[in-house]
């Protein structure tokens, strides 16, 4: 391909993607064709980025097809399925030359190998705007097992799985807005991960999921709506990475500071409501996946959101972000 390929140059250099999956149909088609599973629910999800509100500009083009695809997964982290592919769209601006889209789909191939997802088809279009991508990923549950944001009940543990606050303030590491010598909080903002190793722990112990993209009040606030619930959430048990911890611990209001990293969003970490009774074994499952876990409060009857931070309530004006 020389300078800006054009649409079927690019399906063609996309195709080594599926990786021979014959559900993709060698990209040849406008569809791809997928047989059903005896014993399984397919679960769909899709996830949109658009240049300068989901990725910096300029980001290395690798990284951009990661994250693409690594908060698509994230989806179906919450859902405990397994994925196996996804379906592509690329809507390019003027300036996205062969070296750019090849740089891409190096970062695609890199996560689709390391996630076990092929390339099952797509689309792409050229736009006078900037750089839209969308993938739209599938994967597995067994039948009636799929985690849903609704089926927490009152009384119920908020357990949240993941550190909270490093994908907002790695967005402002990566801006140059904060301190970040070893870089860790800009790589946790590029590079999040998906919680797929947590799928049989949420099938075993979890009535309802989300996960935290949007923030966690925010995301947390889904299931419990979803739910016909309220919330209870304590702040100061939030699990935090140590460079989270540091920068928390300059701030001249904690309360505030807390509040601010329960709403910033791009954690990628998952919201679960988890039966008193559980609480002990799902800790434990999780901990030894690596993962850090934290029961923050209670699902009520009642509806609406309390919150405490710095020990005591406090008015959360914003939960999360709104596009």
């Amino acid at each position: 391909m020389n300078g800006r390929p054009d649409e079927f140059e690019w399906i063609a250099r996309l195709r080594p993607l599926t990786v021979g999956d014959p559900r993709a149909l060698a990209l040849m088609d406008d569809a791809a064709v997928i047989p059903s599973r005896p014993g399984f629910d397919l679960v769909i999800s899709k996830d949109a980025m658009v240049e300068q509100v989901h990725f910096l500009a300029g980001e290395s083009p690798g990284l951009v097809g990661r994250r693409l695809i690594r908060a698509a997964l994230s989806d179906l982290a919450a859902k405990a399925a397994e994925p196996f592919g996804y379906l592509l769209l690329t809507a390019w601006p003027a300036g996205r030359d062969s070296a750019w889209r090849e740089a891409f789909a190096r970062g695609l191939a890199i996560d689709g190998e390391a996630f076990g997802l092929a390339l099952l088809g797509g689309d792409t279009v050229s736009i006078p705007g900037p750089l839209t991508l969308c993938a739209t990923v599938l994967g597995w549950a067994p039948a009636g097992a799929a985690v849903l944001r609704s089926g927490a009940r009152a009384g119920d543990a908020l357990t949240v799985c993941g550190a909270i606050g490093d994908g907002w303030l790695g967005l402002k590491a990566a801006r140059g807005e904060i301190a970040d010598p070893d870089g860790r909080l800009a790589d946790r903002y590029r590079l999040p991960v998906p919680l797929l190793c947590l799928r049989q722990a949420l099938r075993d112990h979890v009535r309802a999921a989300a996960d935290v993209s949007d923030g966690l009040l925010a995301d947390a606030m889904h299931v419990a709506r979803a739910s016909g619930l309220g919330l209870e959430i304590d702040l100061d048990q939030l699990p935090l990475s140590a460079p989270a911890a540091a920068w928390l611990a300059v701030q001249p209001d904690e309360g505030a500071a807390r509040l601010a990293l329960a709403a910033g969003g791009d954690d990628y970490a998952l919201v679960c409501a988890v039966d008193g009774a559980s609480i002990e074994a799902f800790a434990r499952a999780v901990r030894g996946l690596g993962v850090p876990v934290a029961d923050l409060g209670r699902f009520t009857k009642l509806a609406g959101l309390a919150v405490r931070a710095a020990g005591a309530p406090v008015a959360a004006p914003r939960l999360g972000w709104r596009h």
